[in-house]
């Protein structure tokens, strides 16, 4: 894994949803690509731990990184003004592994949705389920469209379909080779069943705590099989992404 610390100007930082902001900052195109589902790890002023956010979209020399304000150090974030730097630790983790002529569903619930927006930007035709709990919340619908087939839904039907991502899942599952799911755990839990259900291989992206990122903290720790045994492996260094057969959920 390949990262460097950057001073990353910052072009804007707009709320895009409620409490939801879209971070763009200037990323100059060199040897440290970026591979979708890789995160970031942002310093925040006065805080000790950088806060890890997902990468949503690199494209035309910048960095996306849509975040939601969830405490005292995401609320710093919302605050930086353009004009200034931001202090980086990027590309961090392992991505999802997309294969040129295969069709993938890519599933976002939440926050979740950012990282299958340049996901999607590496997939030919892919089919794009979105998942929100009210319309207040949802983001880059414009921007999937422009890549791909997107649907939405909402749990309570304010926007989009009424009910969960699973239930257009089970309807269009029939017409892609592979899932790659980004979102909260019970979601995940309930894709990789309905993968199992149908026999298509998935793909999850997992949130956990994170310390420094790199695996060394060992903070984000995360069961999963192999071989036949139970191992302990870390979101930061492992993952994000995983094989979600391997996932001991």
């Amino acid at each position: 894994m390949k990262y460097d610390v950057r001073q990353l100007p910052l072009l804007s930082n707009a709320e895009i949803a409620a409490g939801i902001f879209d971070m763009r900052l200037r990323w100059q195109q060199d040897d440290l690509s970026v591979a979708c589902g890789q995160f970031a790890h942002v310093y925040v002023p006065g805080k000790a731990l950088r806060r890890p956010i997902s990468v949503c979209d690199v494209s035309d020399g910048v960095l996306r990184l849509v975040y939601q304000v969830k405490g005292e150090g995401t609320k710093i974030m919302s605050q930086m003004q353009p004009g200034g730097t931001v202090d980086v630790l990027a590309p961090l983790g392992n991505g999802f592994a997309v294969e040129k002529g295969k069709r993938y569903c890519l599933i976002g619930g939440g926050i979740g949705v950012p990282p299958m927006l340049y996901t999607a930007r590496q997939c030919d035709d892919p089919l794009i389920i979105t998942g929100f709990r009210h319309e207040s919340l949802v983001i880059l619908q414009d921007d999937l469209k422009a890549l791909g087939e997107t649907l939405l839904c909402t749990d309570d039907g304010s926007a989009g379909v009424g009910g969960f991502v699973t239930d257009l899942l089970r309807e269009r599952i029939g017409e892609v080779d592979e899932v790659c799911a980004c979102g909260p755990v019970p979601m995940l839990k309930a894709v990789a069943a309905v993968c199992r259900e149908f026999g298509k291989p998935c793909q999850i992206s997992l949130e956990e705590r994170m310390g420094c990122g790199i695996g060394a903290c060992l903070v984000c720790a995360v069961r999963v099989r192999q071989n036949g045994e139970e191992v302990m492996q870390h979101v930061c260094k492992d993952g994000p992404v995983f094989h979600a057969e391997e996932v001991v959920f």
